[in-house]
């Protein structure tokens, strides 16, 4: 299932020392970033292979645990996986991800950090706890305190978010105390975890999206949201340009990419009249938007990190 995207190079793969069998664990390769990457690696001369992770399933017992695409045993076919786990199959994913760990298969993302930075709570826990700064946030599944919440916050106006949200989804700004409290009520009684957080004025709807390889910093890039949404997510049409970060930046985002685990992360901060505050974590960053805001090639990046780490030459 080779993919072939490449089909004007080629590459003796008998000869080049570097050549490995590289899995992208992805539910499609009709997504930008994946397809980018699997560009990449096809440039460099490696084998790769869309594996949809939802196809997966693992075997237990017996002398090895076994992984399976449908009815293929792929335990011993790959020197490293990438993955690109999706919101909604994120326990799957990275129980698969684990699997392939435990069979002593590189991964660009560890299986425990992929489920810590897909849950908010659990990002901003250990970021505080490791003495990163994040905005005042509340937490709480009691729908009978609500507005004793908002003013731990300091009241209106607040940052209502799912607590698995991504691509800005289930992002709210709730402006007034009555707003706020009419959305937490509907969620609460949808039992949807949320999440409360202070709202940054003089962030005035920009963030910085951070990529971080191999525990550098690769690109950075500031997203200022349009004219009708407060979100700065480039998946709703924020614009964006090339930034210099700050040495406390970049210091918050190399760190919390190693605390989490990730081999691979986008750091998401904002600059607020006290310094910069970390938001969230992706384990799975998109790489259309910083590669055209800053020129830089990102998927290459994570190919020369998986050249560094994978095995080679294993068959």
């Amino acid at each position: 299932m080779i993919l072939g995207i490449l089909t004007d190079i080629t590459v003796d793969f008998q000869t080049n020392p570097k050549n490995m069998d590289v899995a992208i664990l992805s539910v499609s390769l009709n997504v930008y970033s994946t397809s980018r990457i699997a560009e990449e690696f096809e440039r460099a001369g490696h084998y790769v292979e869309h594996i949809d992770h939802t196809k997966c399933s693992v075997q237990l017992g017996g002398d090895k645990p076994q992984i399976f695409y449908g009815t293929e045993n792929i335990t011993d076919e790959f020197d490293a996986v990438v993955p690109r786990i999706g919101t909604t199959v994120t326990r799957h994913g990275a129980a698969i991800v684990k699997q392939f760990e435990m069979n002593h298969i590189f991964s660009t993302a560890k299986s425990l950090g992929i489920i810590r930075a897909r849950n908010k709570v659990s990002t901003l826990q250990m970021m505080f706890k490791k003495g990163i700064s994040v905005p005042k946030t509340v937490f709480s599944i009691n729908p009978n305190n609500v507005e004793d919440q908002i003013e731990l916050l300091g009241g209106a106006p607040v940052i209502i978010k799912l607590q698995e949200g991504t691509q800005g989804k289930g992002v709210i700004l709730a402006e007034s105390k009555k707003s706020a409290k009419s959305v937490i009520d509907t969620l609460y009684n949808m039992n949807t975890s949320i999440l409360l957080q202070e709202y940054i004025e003089e962030a005035n709807g920009e963030d910085l999206r951070i990529i971080v390889v191999d525990n550098k910093i690769v690109a950075s890039m500031k997203r200022t949201s349009g004219l009708d949404d407060f979100r700065s997510n480039v998946h709703r049409g924020a614009e964006t340009q090339k930034v210099q970060l700050t040495p406390r930046e970049k210091f918050m985002a190399i760190n919390a990419t190693k605390h989490l685990g990730l081999g691979v992360a986008g750091v998401d901060l904002i600059r607020s009249k006290n310094g910069p505050l970390l938001i969230e974590v992706n384990a799975s960053p998109g790489l259309k938007g910083i590669e055209a805001a800053t020129g830089v090639n990102v998927a290459k990046s994570i190919v020369q990190f998986v050249e560094k780490n994978g095995r080679r030459n294993r068959k």
